[in-house]
This record gives structure tokens, C-alpha cells and sequence, in this order.
């Protein structure tokens, strides 16, 4: 089946929120907390989806006059389809969702955790190159505790999709609360958009910092007790 732009178009032509595509142009938008998935995005099999994304990827090449008998290039739409799949975008399924053990806070420890300078790598829903930075997360125990990997490994599941920053912080913070059962939870994101520095306006110096503060975390002695820790 082909598709077009115009049968993804919104009920009201070609516009959000009243404003053109056009309009709109590079802006750092995003429409809700849940990444926009359709209802029957599960019913294709990855082994399916990697074969439609191989034969449609190979399309793209052949319409930017690639040549797709080069030893080089002949291997490109199936690699690009199984990194899609299996590696960048895995964040999409939820089968792929860490599997997240509690443990009693038998040390007692009442303060802040920081597990700061977690690396990931996303990508851009708007334009689908790289969002690379570093999260920073910080909890106050309710009772349970967690791994430090798996908070590796939240950042990294919500990391890996179509994303807006926006939306990934606050995936971090809501899943944490939930797992954890605190309102004491803080989030931090810096990170580069190569949508911003590889083209665009190609400013390579700037970075944008997203936060969500909640609970204790409220509270300014606290921040500022946390930006220490950051700062250390």
C-alpha cells in the first residue's frame, strides 16, 4: 500500500492547534504524556515489521537515486530495519518494558538517592535524528528501594522511540512514582537535538535542560540540595 502525507492529516487540514505545519516549522512541540501509538500497533510481528520497513527503506534510497546493486548499499534496508526494530525504537513495545524488583529499606536511609550522568540516546519525533544527553534522577524512599541499574534501565526504555524531551521526562518521573510509590521524585534531562546542530539553524553550542520536580523535591532547599549533588 502507498501512503501519502495528506492521509495522516489531521480533521482540520494540514494544521495543530490552528497554526500550519509550515508554521509550526522546527518549533519543540508535543501533543501528550503517552507517545502516539495506533491501536493495532501490535498486531504486525517484529519479523513483519522489519521486512515492510526494509522493502519501504529500500524505497527511500531508490528515490534519492542510490544504487542498490553496490555492495555497500545492498545490505542498508535490512540493517536499517532490524537497528529500528531491535535497538533504537525497541522503546516502543512494551514487551521490551524492564522487569523492576523492590527491595525493604533495611539501611533506613531516609535522604536522597542521586544517580546522576546516565547517558541515552534518543530520537527526535519531528525529524527522527538524535537526542543524546544525560539524565539525572534523585528519590527520597517511601520504604522500598530499587537497583541502581534499573534506573539505568527505565531512562533507557523511554529513550528508546520517537521522543520530545518534554515527554521523556515526565515518562521517567511517572514511571518512577509508580514503581516506587513516592511522590519524592526529581528528573533531569540536558541534552543536544541534532535537529537543532546538524541542521536547521546548526547551532552546535546550545543544550536543553527539562526538569520535574515533585514532593519534597518541591521544596527550594531541596533543589538546591540536589543541584549540589549535580554540581559535585
Amino acid at each position: 500500500m502507498e501512503f501519502k502525507t495528506a492521509d495522516f492529516a489531521p480533521t482540520n487540514g494540514n494544521r495543530i492547534s490552528n497554526f500550519s505545519f509550515d508554521e509550526i516549522g522546527d518549533d519543540h512541540f508535543y501533543t501528550g504524556l503517552e507517545t502516539p501509538m495506533k491501536s493495532d500497533a501490535f498486531e504486525m510481528s517484529d519479523l513483519e515489521k522489519k521486512e515492510k520497513i526494509s522493502d519501504l527503506f529500500a524505497q527511500i534510497m531508490d528515490v534519492m537515486g542510490l544504487d542498490l546493486t553496490d555492495d555497500s548499499l545492498k545490505g542498508t534496508p535490512n540493517r536499517v530495519a532490524k537497528m529500528y526494530i531491535e535497538e533504537i525504537f525497541s522503546g516502543l513495545n512494551p514487551a521490551n518494558k524492564p522487569k523492576i524488583a523492590l527491595f525493604e529499606n533495611k539501611y533506613q536511609y531516609n535522604q536522597m538517592l542521586v544517580e546522576k550522568n546516565i547517558t541515552f540516546y534518543s530520537n527526535c519525533e519531528h525529524h527522527f535524528v538524535p537526542i543524546i544527553g544525560q539524565a539525572h534522577i534523585a528519590y527520597v524512599s517511601s520504604g522500598k528501594v530499587i537497583g541502581l541499574s534499573k534506573l539505568n534501565r527505565i531512562v533507557q526504555y523511554y529513550a528508546k522511540r520517537p521522543q520530545v524531551q518534554e515527554r521523556l521526562t515526565n515518562q521517567i518521573a511517572m514511571e518512577l512514582k509508580a514503581i516506587l510509590n513516592t511522590e519524592d521524585i526529581a528528573v533531569i534531562i540536558d541534552a543536544k537535538h541534532l535537529c537543532v546542530s546538524s541542521r536547521g539553524v546548526k547551532d552546535d553550542t546550545s543544550a536543553t535542560v527539562t526538569s520535574y520536580y515533585s514532593g519534597v523535591f518541591e521544596k527550594p532547599h531541596k533543589i538546591a540540595e540536589l543541584q549540589n549533588y549535580l554540581n559535585q
